[in-house]
């Protein structure tokens, strides 16, 4: 006999999984109809809204009344609109009010400042951009109010000795222009919290004048023609950021301790070939960044993990610069490249504050950027 074959049919086992499934749908409605009616489940819907209403700042009064929370979506929406409501004409008015302080100016059809300006002397902040300006005037030392100047990426080739009759100036930025020189009268400003000269590629020195500005925390000087640490960068005692990369240094001064504020000390792309023990002495000092390959000698200190410092050594690979036979093209693409390296260097420090874990020693980072 051969073997036993079982036959099924199909139909009775459809049938059977269908009347599984239709029970099982029963169940799923039973349980919804069970939690609809459950008081834990009206309990739960009442915190869950009256957390969103707290985390936006609505106050109980709007949806608790007599004791009984309205948990309509249609109340949380209304309020949501009024209160954005609320905020953007809070934030406009507000805008408003800055904007008749501030001063903005930005495109290459402008060589000059507008006549104007002369008048609003009023004005706290200066933001002008992207021009072909070269001078700044005399009279700005008429707008005794100024706060900031903001003036990146202009012509311009040298700033006015008035500039230090402004004695509430905070913050001064000239990055990207075609500055040889700061003016000594700048050391007045004695308010100055900020100094950004990055990019100008002819600056070789600050004057000694400006060891007066005590207030200072921020310095960036890179990608400059400096030699040397600047004398009145060392006896500026609140400086807590000094960006000195891309420029001439051959060594750090013995004395660079003095800065015992510092906090940020970037000298890549420079030439040094040691770094000083007094480097040991900046017990605030965090972050270290320079250029590895001509390095010959170093405090081991730096490399101790038992010491906060991160200590960078970057390798620095040679770039090539294209020349363009335009000298205004060459500039720009000199600017980009400025920019570009600027701003990846941002991006990597960042990243390196973000890491909780990070050796305190990194060695040959490849530092190639081809622009």
């Amino acid at each position: 006999m051969g073997p036993k074959v079982v036959v099924f049919d199909i139909s009775v086992i459809r049938a059977l999984w269908e009347t599984r499934v239709k029970k099982h749908k029963a169940w799923q409605k039973q349980e919804a109809e069970r939690l609809q009616k459950s008081a834990l489940e009206k309990i739960k819907e009442e915190w869950s809204f009256v957390a969103e209403c707290r985390r936006k700042g609505i106050p109980q009064a709007v949806y608790c009344k007599n004791g009984f929370i309205d948990t309509s979506v249609r109340l949380l929406d209304k309020i949501e609109r009024n209160s954005l409501a609320k905020q953007s004409a809070v934030s406009k008015e507000r805008d408003k009010r800055s904007s008749e302080f501030v001063f903005e100016l930005t495109g290459e059809h402008w060589k000059e400042l507008p006549d104007s300006l002369k008048e609003q002397t009023h004005l706290k902040e200066w933001h002008i951009s992207n021009t072909l300006i070269q001078i700044i005037p005399k009279y700005i030392e008429l707008f005794q109010a100024m706060r900031i100047l903001d003036l990146p990426k202009n012509q311009i080739s040298c700033l006015p000795a008035e500039i230090g009759h402004l004695k509430n100036l905070k913050e001064l930025n000239v990055r990207f222009n075609r500055l040889k020189s700061i003016p000594p009268e700048l050391g007045d400003c004695e308010n100055l919290e900020k100094l950004d000269c990055f990019g100008n590629l002819e600056l070789t020195e600050l004057p000694f004048e400006l060891s007066n500005l005590k207030q200072v925390s921020f310095i960036d000087i890179s990608a400059n023609k400096f030699s040397s640490v600047p004398i009145c960068v060392l006896r500026m005692s609140n400086l807590q950021w000094l960006d000195i990369s891309n420029n001439n240094l051959n060594d750090l001064p013995q004395d660079i301790d003095r800065l015992q504020e510092l906090q940020t000390l970037l000298l890549y792309k420079n030439k040094l070939t040691y770094l000083p023990f007094a480097l040991l002495n900046l017990k605030k000092l965090t972050l270290l960044v320079v250029s590895g390959d001509h390095l010959v000698e170093l405090p081991t200190a730096l490399c101790d993990s038992s010491t906060p410092l991160k200590f960078v050594s970057l390798m620095d690979n040679p770039i090539e610069n294209t020349q363009c036979q335009d000298g205004n093209e060459t500039m720009e693409s000199e600017q980009d490249r400025q920019h570009f390296d600027k701003e990846f260097m941002k991006a990597y420090i960042e990243d390196l504050k973000e890491r909780e874990s990070l050796p305190s020693y990194t060695t040959k980072v490849s530092f190639s950027l081809q622009l």
